[in-house]
């Protein structure tokens, strides 16, 4: 090319200083994405729509789905059309427009939203990777480390996201959280369109308000402390090593450019399918709610069936919420898709010889077991999210009610610590604090009085705080991954060099393993619950690394392992298979989240129950995905000495 495609780039630590323009977009877009997802459920469920749990779960399963789905179309459109440029400042726009629509408490500009943002990523997400490829000449031993820079980027965001996004949503107003996201999406966007020179004044002004953020706007906990300095002085580093490799050279002008046969006459047309998609990707998510009379999705098999289905066996209600859920719009698309991807590429796999044939059988077996980890691991963002909401002790108490307060009335401010005593006879539940915050938003550290009786002895004081609220735990996994990414590349490599390294198959079986002695810490928590019903954090936190482990040994190596088992002529199919079956695993951690469902009532009149009639439900839940996850694990690393064979890792490829 003679537009700089020729011109050896500059390099800072041995990367095209790109690189680092490229760490700041997508690091800016995943603060935003992760700091709405912080938030989406406990905003249907505690907001102005009133979800009960399962309405909330179906929503969130049918967005996460697709919003998984869609990178396979707009990967399609920048290859053939408008070049990863283009479709990246596409999507970031749709997105930026979403997160801002989220702040407006109607149905229609809810679901909008999440259409934006569906539509937004499709465009964003596969492009913004594929001109960190394209940075580096086929071949180079560079690459690999270059993904992994930028996978660090991803998780800086996502770490930070719920710390800020999360913490301030929850506690001075859902509009703030989400117009936090708004930002950031904006800064993410500026990073990637604006000159050089504007790209480092924004990369430093954002970075010191954001680590100013996370110093100011925080709980008054030393856990919390400890991991919003971390993620500061992380995020600071980053800024420092970006501005100064950009004061070198920004985005080399070839790097995502338009198709050389493309013109841009179709773009139009890409436009008006962007018009026509939002309304349609509404309709998908919403399930046709706005236009039921309940504001439940349109489901097409009717409850009389779904109810004896349910009362057939003991297996019948794990049936009935499964069809129940495939037979709700966006689990007919997905299921339909689904069905054609994987039954066209199992038809092409046993047209192909011998060893691309094997090498394909291989691949899609590590596609199931990996669309298996992620249904359950995506628990995270719903029935985990609420558990730690409801279930986990996040407050570190400064004091207790004594017996000699007994038949006096206090001042307290009302925190977690509460929950399960009763207040003028009546049980103090979540859905009491929720509405007593709610109605006091503008003051955080509001004070209630609160008669002491005897069953009052013990309860635990605190402010608000000393609170933890629920969304930043959310930080916990990328923050940990951030820690031991480099620590489990440094294992392989040592394993790699004394040829002991596991191959794939053996690394998706410890991820799976990992994943269910995580679920298997979650579910030792709740039998190790209080009185109340209450959770030592201790067991969350212990759960979430042995995932997180889990996801060190599976997630890196999976797209890498496609590439290489997968045929010329099926690499692109495959890789949109790879995508298609995350979108559907996530929407299987729907269906898997409705069997922890627990309000009660429905709409404005929508109730938490007291943490010791939940905890119970979240702990048989999570004790069944830790068993059923470890028998995957333990089925994947019997198969793994055929799959190995099946890979012919030393065969040369067709």
């Amino acid at each position: 090319m003679s537009d700089g495609a020729d011109k050896i780039p500059s390099e800072l630590f041995g990367h095209p200083t790109g690189l680092y323009t490229l760490f700041f977009a997508e690091m800016w877009e995943r603060f935003s994405y992760y700091g709405m997802r912080a938030l989406l459920v406990f905003y249907m469920l505690k907001g102005f729509l009133h979800y009960d749990d399962k309405q909330a779960y179906t929503v969130y399963g049918a967005y996460t789905a697709l919003v998984y789905m869609t990178p396979f179309i707009g990967g399609m459109l920048a290859d053939r059309i408008l070049g990863q440029r283009i479709a990246v400042v596409i999507g970031g726009s749709l997105m930026a427009a979403g997160h801002l629509l989220m702040t407006v408490e109607n149905q229609w500009a809810f679901f909008s939203a999440l259409a934006l943002l569906i539509v937004g990523n499709g465009f964003f997400k596969p492009n913004i990777s594929t001109m960190v490829g394209s940075l580096y000449a086929t071949g180079s031993p560079k690459r690999d480390a270059g993904f992994n820079l930028f996978y660090m980027g991803i998780n800086l965001g996502a770490a930070m996201s719920p710390l800020l996004c999360g913490y301030i949503g929850e506690t001075y107003g859902w509009h703030l959280g989400f117009g936090l996201a708004t930002v950031g999406m904006l800064v993410g966007l500026a990073v990637f369109v604006m000159p050089n020179l504007v790209t480092q004044v924004l990369i430093g002004v954002a970075t010191l308000a954001s680590a100013l953020g996370l110093v100011m706007f925080r709980p008054d906990n030393p856990w919390a402390i400890g991991m919003n300095v971390f993620v500061a002085l992380m995020l600071l580093a980053a800024a420092v090593t970006a501005v100064t490799a950009l004061s070198r050279e920004g985005l080399p002008k070839f790097v995502g450019a338009r198709p050389e046969k493309s013109t841009g006459q179709q773009d139009v047309i890409v436009y008006i399918g962007v018009v026509i998609s939002i309304p349609i990707f509404a309709l998908l998510v919403s399930g046709f709610a706005p236009f039921l009379e309940d504001g439940k999705s349109l489901q097409l098999v009717s409850d009389d069936t779904i109810t004896l289905i349910e009362n057939q066996s003991e297996w019948g209600p794990i049936a009935a919420v499964f069809l129940s859920e495939v037979s709700k719009p966006a689990g007919l698309v997905l299921t339909t898709l689904g069905i054609l991807a994987f039954g066209f590429l199992i038809v092409e796999t046993f047209r192909l010889n011998k060893i691309p044939r094997e090498r394909m059988q291989a691949a899609l077996a590590l596609i199931f077991f990996q669309m298996l980890f992620f249904a359950f691991f995506e628990q995270a963002g719903s029935s985990v999210n609420n558990f730690t909401d409801r279930n986990v002790d996040r407050v570190v108490q400064t004091s207790e009610v004594t017996a000699g307060q007994v038949g006096t009335t206090i001042r307290l401010q009302p925190t977690q610590e509460q929950l399960g005593y009763s207040l003028h006879g009546r049980l103090f539940t979540l859905t009491d604090l929720d509405y007593l915050r709610q109605e006091n938003v503008d003051n955080p550290a509001f004070e209630i009085e609160w008669p002491i009786t005897e069953n009052e002895v013990g309860m635990g004081l605190a402010r608000r705080a000393d609170e933890l609220p629920a969304s930043i735990f959310q930080s916990v996994n990328p923050g940990y991954i951030l820690i031991f990414a480099l620590v489990f590349n440094g294992i392989w490599t040592a394993l790699r060099k004394v040829g002991l390294e596991p191959g794939a198959p053996v690394k998706f079986a410890l991820g799976l393993m990992q994943l269910g002695l995580g679920f298997g810490a979650f579910w030792m928590g709740t039998q190790a619950a209080s009185d109340r019903g209450m959770v030592v954090v201790t067991w969350l936190m212990l759960g979430y690394l042995l995932q997180t482990t889990g996801e060190l040994c599976l997630s890196p190596v999976g797209l890498s392992t496609m590439t290489k088992l997968s045929p010329r002529v099926l690499v692109s199919t495959l890789m949109g298979a790879w995508f298609l079956a995350t979108a559907f695993s996530q929407y299987l951690a729907a269906i898997i989240s409705q069997f922890t469902g627990v309000t009660h009532g429905s709409g404005d009149h929508t109730s938490v129950p007291a943490p010791i009639e939940t905890v119970r439900v979240y702990g048989d839940v999570f004790g069944q995905i830790a068993v059923t996850a470890l028998v995957c694990g333990v089925v994947c690393l019997a198969f793994s000495p055929l799959l190995s064979r099946w890979m012919h890792q030393h065969e040369a490829t067709e």
